[in-house]
């Protein structure tokens, strides 16, 4: 598979959601300018996006959406069920396992960790809080791809070195710190630069006069 740039693959993700959404509604098809309109995007941005999931769609027709939403799942490597483990019992991490969407769009939980002693051997919505030195086992066990990093920023380094011997081939990062893992991808979720960005954009539409 060609290697799909991290911006178009970003966008492949929020054309999913749209797709989904829109199934639930009752659509059959869904067509560039749609799903451009709903994503403040150019329609020709949208069709040279969708490029990567194959030929198929036509002018003036649109996209079948069942056919659009499993292209899209498949080229997102979605199409299979990914096994996660999580560092981290806190707040973050109650609320990530406290999230009953991740089962349903492929993703499960087979571990908690924490090095907190206080926590560990509790349970965390039917699962029992593990220390560290257990997870790469468990990441072997059960064949776990991907790692979630849930800890206060002094961790999260550590917390990726033991992710990355463990064998976790991608990174989720909630920790509010850049993090060296040799290669493997990482994803940063920062909620700070978020707000942030909201904050700009209020400004702005502010400083244009634009209502709220």
């Amino acid at each position: 598979m060609p290697q799909i740039p991290r911006p178009s693959a970003r966008r492949l993700s929020l054309y999913l959601r749209e797709v989904q959404l829109r199934l639930r509604d009752g659509a059959k098809r869904v067509s560039s300018k749609q799903l451009g309109e709903a994503l403040g995007l150019a329609d020709t941005q949208v069709r040279k996006d969708l490029h990567w999931c194959g030929p198929f769609g036509g002018s003036g027709v649109g996209y079948d959406a069942e056919t659009l939403r499993d292209r899209l799942r498949s080229v997102m490597g979605l199409s299979r069920t990914w096994n996660v483990v999580l560092v981290g019992a806190g707040n973050i991490g109650r609320a990530l396992v406290g999230y009953g969407r991740f089962e349903s769009e492929g993703f499960r939980i087979v571990g908690i960790f924490d090095k907190s002693k206080s926590l560990v051997g509790r349970r965390l919505a039917g699962t029992t809080i593990r220390a560290l030195a257990d997870l790469p086992r468990i990441v072997e066990e059960h064949d776990a791809r991907i790692g979630i990093i849930a800890v206060p920023r002094e961790s999260s380094q550590e917390v990726a070195d033991i992710l990355v011997k463990a064998g976790v081939r991608g990174i989720l990062n909630f920790a509010p710190a850049r993090i060296d893992t040799g290669g493997v991808p990482v994803t940063n979720v920062d909620f700070s630069v978020a707000l942030e960005q909201v904050a700009f954009e209020v400004t702005m539409s502010g400083a244009r006069g634009e209502q709220p």
